[in-house]
């Protein structure tokens, strides 16, 4: 990967942070989250709800032309969440961001 890409990630992952404390919630950018392993895991952002609970780990992808995100976004419709099942695997939920700061219960989602 290169420094353009390298840069472009990091700066879509530290939006995703500020987008959470935004809604007045802690998070982390989690440094070099492909290369090592922060507190224990590898992920991209950690999301606190409360101090004494284990953060919500999250991978952030981006792409320029939404390749692989289109066809998410046109099943999505204006629907609330996108239920999606493999066989013999548990369902991923995708949310758009109104839900996913509902859900969280921020100020932005009230």
């Amino acid at each position: 990967m290169g420094r353009m890409q390298r840069s472009k990630g990091a700066r879509i992952e530290r939006e995703v942070v500020e987008l959470h404390r935004g809604l007045g919630l802690h998070a982390e950018w989690v440094p070099l989250s492909g290369a090592s392993r922060y507190q224990g895991n590898g992920a991209d952002v950690d999301i606190y709800l409360s101090p004494d609970r284990p953060p919500i780990c999250g991978e952030v992808k981006a792409r320029v032309n939404g390749e692989g995100f289109a066809t998410l976004e046109r099943w999505l419709g204006d629907n609330g969440f996108l239920a999606l099942r493999r066989n013999n695997a548990e369902p991923l939920i995708v949310v758009p961001w109104r839900v996913w700061a509902l859900l969280l219960g921020g100020e932005a989602g009230r």
